[in-house]
């Protein structure tokens, strides 16, 4: 359902997830509208710095030396992860949502940005409640952190229009099952995100009970609009 709500800035922290530059069209893991999930990151991300918000960076860099390839992982004729190897440039953080100094960045093996624990102390130190996450793909790395977050207790805001899958809909499809279980969180879109940042209240979209949207692939563009 869809309300007003109203956080605590000062209680708040950005998340941005694998914002990489093998994510761009045309490389073997483009997202689908990359440009837009990454212009819109890139405002969240600025409206974070000038608040003096954490703000947080996840990039999946496989690193074998840190942890051996799992059973069934596939593997290129050379031994090596075949995608997202750590000697692949292709994995750095795209210079439009670059890190800068201070912010910590996470090069994690797995598909939650918690994986190592090094996000989880950073939040408890920043005291963080509402936690906004972006980045792709929404349907992998982003709803792992997200779940993982929500078991922490953090109360997630999923910026919908600053996420991205390898097509629209499944994108789209991802978002509605996140939304579905989306327990004490919010999906906003990046304008009602950046007016949250300031404390202002927004009209966001909220889960009032377990699975409240029953979609078919004939009507889950038209249910996520209601998003």
């Amino acid at each position: 359902m869809r309300q007003s709500a109203r956080i605590d800035p000062t209680r708040t922290a950005l998340l941005l997830v694998d914002l990489q530059e093998e994510q761009r069209p045309g490389q073997p893991y483009g997202v689908a509208g990359f440009e837009t999930v990454l212009a819109n990151a890139r405002k969240l991300l600025a409206a974070a710095r000038e608040r003096s918000l954490p703000v947080f960076h996840a990039a999946y860099r496989r690193d074998f030396d840190i942890v051996p390839p799992r059973p069934f992982e596939p593997l290129s004729t050379g031994g090596r992860s075949t995608f997202s190897d750590k000697s692949d440039p292709l994995t750095a953080i795209c210079h439009e949502v670059a890190p800068q100094p201070g912010e910590l960045v996470i090069h994690k093996n797995d598909a939650s940005a918690f994986a190592d624990g090094s996000l989880t102390r950073a939040l408890d130190e920043a005291r963080t409640e509402w936690l906004f996450i972006a980045g792709v793909w929404t349907e992998a790395c982003v709803a792992a952190s997200i779940r993982d977050a929500m078991a922490q207790g953090r109360r997630v805001i999923l910026v919908k229009d600053a996420c991205g899958s390898g097509t629209v809909a499944m994108h789209q499809v991802a978002t509605l099952n996140i939304a579905n279980r989306l327990y004490g969180g919010m999906i906003a879109e990046t304008a009602g995100a950046l007016a949250l940042m300031t404390g202002e209240p927004v009209e966001t979209w909220t889960p009032e009970r377990p699975v409240p949207i029953f979609f078919h692939l004939s009507d889950a563009a038209d249910h996520y609009e209601r998003l």
